[in-house]
Order: C-alpha cells, then sequence, then structure tokens
C-alpha cells in the first residue's frame, strides 16, 4: 500500500484541504482510492494540483485511513516517513514530525487551531477522532510558515466531515461501522448519516470506543501495560447551506473521554528546587528500599483522565466572492476544554482551556501573472491549571496575524514567497510578556515534462515562547519533573533550507527530501539537578540544528500490484558540541507491497527500527525493533450500496518495542501482537 505524498505549496499555511466527489465529503467509501497528482491540495484557496506545488505533504485517506486509523492521532500516524509519535498508554500519543513535537507542531481542524491541552505535556490527549475523520494531512519543511510558530516544526489538518459541503445526491447518505480488537480488548462503533433537503444538508455522527488496558510481549516481564485503557464517545451535529458557488455551515461537536495514566509516580511529588540545585527529602538511596517500593508500586491504582470538549465551528468557502477576487475562506471556532486527572477517586489536577480562533482568507485572480491569497487570524486562550500538579499559573494567550502568499509561473519554473507576522500577547499573575514574530520563505519549483520536478524551499521562521516556558513552575509527575520558566525568553529563529526531488508519472513514483534547520535561540528545558528519575529543570535558550532526511519510492508492476521502499533519519543536537537532544527518534527503513484483485485487496509492510544511541546526557538508549504489519480486505457489493470486511494485523512479530521519542518509554512499550476486524458500509 503507498502513502500519499502531495506536495504544497510554500503558502499552504493558509488552508489545505482535499477536493473529493460530493459522496467522499460524507465518507470515503470501500475501495476507494486517489493517485496522488489526481488530488487537488486546495492550498490557501489556490487549489492547486499535487504535481503543481513545491512543499512535500503527506496525506492519508480513503482505504489507508479506514485501515491504519487508531484510537489517538500519533498512533493513527506512525509508521509514515518523517512521522513519529510520542505514545503515553492508550489514551495520549501526539505526532512527532521530523523529530520535533508540540509546542512546534500545530494540530489544525480544517485548517483551524485545535485548542485542549496537549501542547503542555504529552499525558494530555489531542482532542479528535481519527474514526470521524476523512483524510489527514501533514505538512513539513517551510510549507507550514503560515499556521505560525506554533507550526515551525510541522502541521497536522485534520479533514472532517461536521459539515456538509455538497448536497447528497439521493437525498440521504451515510456510513455505519463497527470494530473489535485483540490486543487491548477494543469495541468501537461509528455512526454518520447527511441528508439534504434543498439547498440545506443536516449532517450528525457519532462514535463509541471501550478498549482495555493493552496487551504487550512476554519479556516485558508483565502480560499488559495497567492503566493504557481507552474509553471515548464523540457527537458531531452540524448543517449548512450550500449554494452553487460555496457554502456556510455551524457545527456542534462534544467528546468525553476517559483513559488511564501510565507511569505516573508520587515518588517524587514533594521535591522542590533551593537555587539550582533539587531537594527530596525523606527518599531512601538503599536498593533493597528502592526495590520493595517498586514492588508496591505494581498493585497501586493507576491515574486517570476524565476529560470534556465542547467545541463549535462556523465555516465557509466561497467562489467569486467580490471583483478582483477567486475564492473567499472563513473559519471561527470556540472550544470549552477540561480534564481532571484523578487518583484514588479524588480530582487531584484539573486543566481547562477555553479558546477561540478566527481565520479569514481572499485569494484574488491572476494579476500580472501573479496568483496569491492574503488572510488574517486571530486566535485567543484562557488556559489553567489547578490542585496538585499546578506548575502553570492562570494565563491569557492572545495572538493575531496577517498572511501572504504569492506564486508566478514563468516558464517551466514557478517562484513561491510568502511572509506571516504575528503580535502575540501572554499575561498571568507572573506577568505580561509580548512578542512579535516575523516569517518569511521562499521557493523556486522546476517541472520536467517527464513528470519530474525539482523544489528548493528557504524559510526564516519564527516562534514566540509558550506560556508553559514563560510561567512555569511546579512539580510535573507526567514528565518526572520540576519546571521553572522564564520570563526572559525571546523568540526562537529558524533558518531552513528543504530540498525535494519528485516523479509523479509512469509506473515509478518518488519524493526524497533533504532538510536542514539551523535554531538561533531554540528554547528547551535545561537539567540543572537530577535525583534518580526526577530532574529540575528549567527552560532557557541554546543554539540548535535538524538534519535529515525522508521519503518513499514505490513502483507499480502493473494495475494490481506494486512496492514500495521508504525511511527517514534525523540528527538533532545543539551546537559547538552542546550535546544531543532528547526524545529523538530513530532512523526506520521498510519496504511495503500492495495487491489488488477484483474485490479483494491486502498489503503488508516491514520496517526496521534502529537503535536510537545519539542521546542527553540524562537519556538511556533504546534499542532497536523489527515491526511486521499487513491488512486483507474484501469489498462486498450490496446493490447501490458498498460494504468492507477487513483485518488489520500490527506487530505480527509481537516484538517488544520501545519508543525512544515517548517520556515513560520503559513503562509504556508499543502494543504487542494485534488484530483489528472490521466491517463498514457506506449508503
Amino acid at each position: 500500500m503507498m502513502y500519499r505524498t502531495v506536495l504544497l505549496s510554500t503558502a499552504a499555511g493558509a488552508a489545505i484541504g482535499l477536493s473529493l466527489p460530493a459522496q467522499a465529503q460524507t465518507q470515503a467509501r470501500p475501495g476507494d482510492t486517489h493517485r496522488a497528482d489526481d488530488i487537488v491540495v486546495t492550498a490557501s484557496t489556490l487549489r492547486q494540483r499535487a504535481d503543481e506545488t513545491a512543499t512535500p505533504v503527506l496525506t492519508l485517506t480513503g482505504d489507508e485511513l479506514v485501515h491504519r486509523r487508531q484510537a489517538t492521532l500519533g498512533e493513527t500516524l506512525a509508521g509514515q516517513p518523517g512521522v513519529n509519535f510520542d505514545n503515553f498508554g492508550g489514551g495520549s500519543s501526539r505526532p512527532v514530525i521530523r523529530g520535533q513535537t508540540a509546542p512546534r507542531v500545530q494540530v489544525l481542524s480544517d485548517a483551524s487551531e485545535i485548542q485542549d491541552a496537549s501542547r503542555v505535556s504529552p499525558d494530555h490527549a489531542v482532542v479528535t477522532e481519527p474514526l470521524l475523520l476523512r483524510g489527514i494531512e501533514v505538512l513539513r519543511g517551510p510549507a507550514t510558515l503560515l499556521y505560525g510558530g506554533g507550526a515551525i516544526g510541522g502541521a497536522v489538518n485534520l479533514l472532517d466531515t461536521k459539515i456538509p459541503t455538497a448536497i447528497p445526491t439521493n437525498g440521504i447518505e451515510g456510513v455505519a461501522e463497527g470494530r473489535l480488537g485483540t490486543a487491548d480488548d477494543e469495541r468501537s462503533v461509528v455512526g454518520g448519516v447527511t441528508v439534504g433537503v434543498g439547498n440545506f444538508a443536516i449532517h450528525a455522527e457519532g462514535v463509541h470506543r471501550s478498549s482495555d488496558d493493552y496487551r504487550v510481549p512476554d519479556a516485558f516481564g508483565e502480560d499488559r501495560v495497567h492503566g493504557s485503557y481507552n474509553d471515548t464517545s464523540t457527537v458531531s451535529v452540524g448543517g449548512a447551506w450550500v449554494g452553487e458557488r460555496g457554502y456556510l455551515g455551524v457545527a456542534y461537536t462534544e467528546q468525553h473521554s476517559e483513559y488511564g495514566l501510565p507511569g505516573h509516580s508520587h515518588d517524587y511529588e514533594d521535591c522542590h528546587p533551593h537555587g539550582s540545585s533539587l531537594h527530596c527529602g525523606g527518599h531512601d538511596h538503599d536498593h533493597d528500599h528502592e526495590h520493595e517500593h517498586e514492588h508496591e508500586e505494581e498493585h497501586e491504582e493507576v491515574p486517570y483522565v476524565k476529560l470534556r470538549s465542547e467545541r463549535w465551528d462556523i465555516r465557509s468557502d466561497y467562489e467569486d466572492p467580490l471583483p478582483g477576487f477567486e475564492r473567499m475562506r472563513f473559519r471561527l471556532s470556540f472550544t470549552d476544554y477540561v480534564h481532571q486527572e484523578i487518583e484514588h477517586e479524588e480530582v487531584a489536577t484539573t486543566f481547562r482551556n477555553k479558546g477561540r480562533d478566527l481565520r479569514f482568507e481572499l485569494a484574488h485572480k491572476p494579476l500580472g501573472g501573479l496568483r496569491g491569497t492574503f488572510g488574517v487570524q486571530h486566535a485567543e486562550s484562557d488556559f489553567s491549571a489547578t490542585g496538585l500538579e499546578a506548575y502553570l499559573p492562570q494565563s491569557e494567550t492572545s495572538n493575531t496575524a496577517l498572511f501572504l502568499m504569492e506564486t508566478l509561473q514563468a516558464g517551466p519554473v514557478r517562484f513561491e514567497l510568502a511572509a506571516r507576522h504575528e503580535w502575540q500577547r501572554i499575561g498571568s499573575v507572573q506577568g505580561r510578556v509580548e512578542h512579535n514574530p516575523f516569517s518569511v520563505s521562499g521557493a523556486a519549483v522546476w517541472e520536467a515534462e517527464s513528470g519530474y520536478s525539482v523544489a528548493l524551499s528557504l524559510a526564516r521562521s519564527q516562534r514566540a515562547p509558550a506560556a508553559q516556558e514563560l510561567f512555569a513552575r511546579g512539580v510535573h509527575l507526567a514528565t518526572n519533573t520540576y519546571e521553572i520558566g522564564d520570563l526572559g525568553l525571546d523568540k526562537e529563529t529558524a533558518h531552513s533550507i528543504d530540498v525535494t526531488l519528485r516523479k509523479s508519472s509512469g509506473n515509478t513514483h518518488f519524493t526524497l527530501g533533504a532538510y536542514h534547520q539551523d535554531f538561533d535561540g531554540y528554547i528547551f528545558a535545561d537539567t540543572l539537578d537530577r535525583f534518580e528519575d526526577f530532574r529540575l529543570i528549567r527552560y532557557t535558550q541554546r543554539d540548535a540544528t535538524f538534519t535529515g532526511v525522508d521519503g518513499e519510492i514505490h513502483h507499480s508492476f502493473n494495475e494490481n500490484l506494486g512496492l514500495a521502499v521508504f525511511g527517514d533519519y534525523v540528527r538533532a543536537k545543539f551546537k559547538n558540541d552542546g550535546g544531543d537532544l532528547p526524545r529523538i527518534p530513530a532512523a526506520r527503513l521498510g519496504a511495503r507491497g500492495d495487491l489488488r484483485f477484483g474485490n479483494f485487496s491486502a498489503d503488508a509492510e516491514y520496517f526496521r527500527a534502529f537503535e536510537q544511541d545519539r542521546i542527553a546526557d540524562y537519556e538511556t538508549r533504546t534499542p532497536g525493533y523489527d515491526m511486521v504489519n499487513a491488512t486483507i480486505s474484501y469489498r462486498l457489493p450490496i446493490g447501490e450500496r458498498s460494504a468492507e470486511l477487513y483485518v488489520r494485523g500490527s506487530n505480527l512479530t509481537d516484538s517488544l518495542a520501545y519508543n525512544h521519542t515517548s517520556f515513560i518509554k520503559n513503562a509504556s512499550p508499543l502494543r504487542g501482537r494485534n488484530f483489528v476486524f472490521g466491517l463498514r458500509t457506506v449508503f
């Protein structure tokens, strides 16, 4: 099975989405496939084809998405070239793009910010439901510039169906699906329906998932990861007016989730700093005592999260809105998010976030050979943490930005230029901080008639410090740290170069990318002192570099059989022999085969994750592992309807696999052998 790799213009920050037939706006149908160069990427409302764009974007849609979906976003994307995840049991995992994650990787809902608490800690879930998505797009390199500093390392755009953008052909269409998993005893039910009357359409969808602690190989010493369960319910209702030139719609989404927190330890909750030293009174260094405590801890109750998120979305896309303009795009969202961390059936810590996000774009008609788009974005967040782990004070963040992108075709070469200027204000009881990041990027794409293209992208991107990096002060048990922020932090600046070689026609397709990011004032958590596994950290700045390669080559032997080779590698280190950055994913190399014959399809993949021994001073090396996955599916024609029966097997060799990017890698290895059985129908 081939991952679709499409290319996105440097101005992809404006907004992206797949242009699909009306029925696909609801859900992908069983057996749907799309060639990468057939997909239209509506970047910044310019609607370029995939083979017209400059910077690589990975997309996961159709059957690939249906078969690879997991309970969390990070796990769903794991295995794509350049993309890893920082798992925290079965309830939370964030995407890691080219070695970087939150707060440098932005997760978006149809180009609008997802406002939750996932940026401040790896045990906080990204609020989304992969089982309800029609597509996922992963932006890397300079393409992320116009999404702001929070996407300086990458962006993930989630394409959903909560607001109808087309009237169902027969007045009604929908989807129903059931799933059963073996490793975690997953039981999931999915449903969605869209009804159209005249120019109005109403859509309703929902998911209920229940899963237990997942199984791991016997070599781990236990049969399951205690506290890795995940129970989630999501409901969304939306409606839209749909005309010949566009639509205007609104949707309400509510999600409730409960998931365990493996690896949580209260051994160090009384630790506190004395200057730059760490004091942990009452801890005994005696080896026997430590052994006894670890044995006792196995029987302790695992804390868990109870999460509730309510979100309103208003969206509109419109053709020819004003004289001189081709297209308008509008996004407005309101989020009320809260989660409680519960221990011994009592609320220990409560996190809240009330957020607003507005984005407006206009694409102008060709002007002197130039095509382009410009817009404005404004986001606000009221964030607070109260209770045992109240290491963050209540803070209010406001960010306003203007952005612009232009493209010019000159023979076989296309030139692109984009810029974004932000005004960010963050205030708390500790003080008020203001930063004004400015980012600019340019690209040149040379396209040959044979389907080959070479793209060179350059960018200067800036990111303002996040509230956590400025104001943190207190114990953070999820990462086993006492965090200290610094109000004196300045903007971090990245100078990036990205080279992409691509072939998009013929039997052989490939996308190969090489990149280098040079950071001035990279913000990181510097370890000041350490007691056992607990660290005293202070957010500070140091120059750093990220250098790597990723890509995939796919060859089709005929219309039924294909083979791909894929891999990625990233090296991240501080300058001036300052050592390696922590939790950088290891190199991977693998192969994948896909077969289609009538209503039957299958794929199998193998990849090797190599040992990671380039580690920070407080880390331990992570051994490599082999991963084997496979999928078999059969499409059942039922009159005008269609259904698909599929089984997805992962970690078929039952390898004990530790994820170097995880804060709790030793307490939460990856799932053991797992089979997911699914039955899906679209009508």
